[in-house]
């Protein structure tokens, strides 16, 4: 958008008009065009005052902590968010929160191919062609209909099943069991949280949580808060096996640092990504999602997906890094966390030599979970 406006400025005649700059447009009358990136940038816009127009371009994505920041910012008396995206899952936040439920003294407007008069008659063949060849993928490609799962999801039969059985839905914290974490650490990449529930033969995901740039210190913080206000008791914190390596910020691990937090902590097996979605979609049919608390966690799981080869075009069996990968990595460590129930370790006061640590990485890569229903 920013190279489009540049340009535009110049064919009309107003590049002395506009100073352009890297992440600004400047023009001489005191008017800003200011841009950034939503999903990197959310607690910097909180900071922005005085926007007349927002205007957030390939929505689709957004997620519902995201919009949860950026609408109260843009609070100046007559201000406007312009939104604009090509749908693809109904469930996706944007979807849901802009198409399927529109907020009061909104304008929606579906822009197709055919409200183009100047749209080429080379694409309108392709899009004959693709009518002829696959309607359904026609539906969604030329006239913006939403499918129910993305092509290559990897999660595409568990989330079709769990929609059907209603499991996406308000799932009640059960005061009386403990809350699991479940960790995929970044800091340039994001770190996210599942927490989750044991009740029964069932497993509920009652919550989670993602951001990025922070140190472990935040997330602590975050762990402390939802025990107070949502009075969460904490069971095991299962951290991937990199929580392990010494830092070279800090002399201790991640791990090491949640037990000095006094939270109680475990690893999780060793697995190849394969054979943790395969765990994954072994659990998923017992899984019960809170659809509001957990929006932005299944908003990852919906679409997480495989990776296309460059050569033959097809998906490959590798997944694709990308946003969603974060919190559907933390899901998988979920499944392999819980896969193998065994009897809790005893109580140890924490990893406070290298030899202990030892011990406890080889007991945790060995066997499951210690918690039950």
């Amino acid at each position: 958008m920013h190279a489009l406006l540049k340009d535009q400025a110049e064919k009309l005649g107003l590049g002395h008009f506009y100073q352009v700059q890297q992440t600004r447009i400047i023009g001489a009358n005191g008017t800003e065009f200011s841009f950034e990136g939503l999903r990197h940038n959310v607690t910097k816009i909180k900071s922005y005052e005085g926007v007349d127009i927002c205007w957030v371009e390939e929505a689709r994505t957004v997620s519902k902590s995201s919009w949860d920041t950026l609408i109260p910012t843009i609070r100046k008396p007559g201000s406007e968010i312009w939104i604009s995206f090509n749908p693809e899952l109904a469930e996706d936040e944007t979807y849901k929160r802009f198409i399927a439920h529109p907020p009061t003294n909104s304008e929606v407007a579906t822009i197709n191919w055919y409200d183009n008069p100047w749209f080429p008659v080379e694409l309108q063949q392709e899009a004959k062609d693709l009518l002829a060849r696959d309607p359904i993928a026609y539906e969604t490609v030329w006239e913006g209909h939403c499918k129910q799962v993305l092509d290559g999801a990897i999660y595409s039969n568990e989330i079709l099943a769990a929609t059907r059985d209603g499991r996406f839905t308000s799932v009640p914290f059960d005061p009386s069991k403990p809350v699991h974490t479940f960790w995929d650490l970044g800091r340039a990449d994001k770190t996210s949280i599942w927490f989750a529930q044991m009740v029964g033969f069932e497993f509920r995901l009652i919550d989670y949580y993602e951001n990025r740039g922070f140190a472990l210190e935040h997330y602590l913080d975050k762990l402390k808060a939802l025990s107070e206000e949502r009075a969460y008791v904490y069971g095991e914190n299962w951290l991937p096996h990199d929580a392990q390596n010494e830092l070279l910020a800090s002399k201790r691990t991640i791990e090491q640092q949640l037990w000095d937090a006094k939270y109680r902590v475990r690893i999780v097996p060793r697995l190849t990504v394969a054979a943790g979605i395969d765990a994954a979609r072994q659990v998923f049919g017992r899984c019960f999602f809170d659809e509001t608390r957990c929006a932005d966690g299944l908003q990852a799981l919906r679409n997480y997906r495989y990776d296309v080869d460059p050569d033959t075009q097809q998906f490959s069996k590798n997944p694709l890094h990308d946003w969603a990968s974060h919190g559907a990595d933390a899901f998988r460590y979920f499944a392999v966390g819980i896969a193998k129930p065994r009897a809790p370790d005893e109580t140890v006061a924490g990893p406070n030599d290298v030899y202990a640590r030892r011990r406890r990485e080889r007991a945790s890569t060995s066997q499951g979970s210690g918690w039950a229903a």
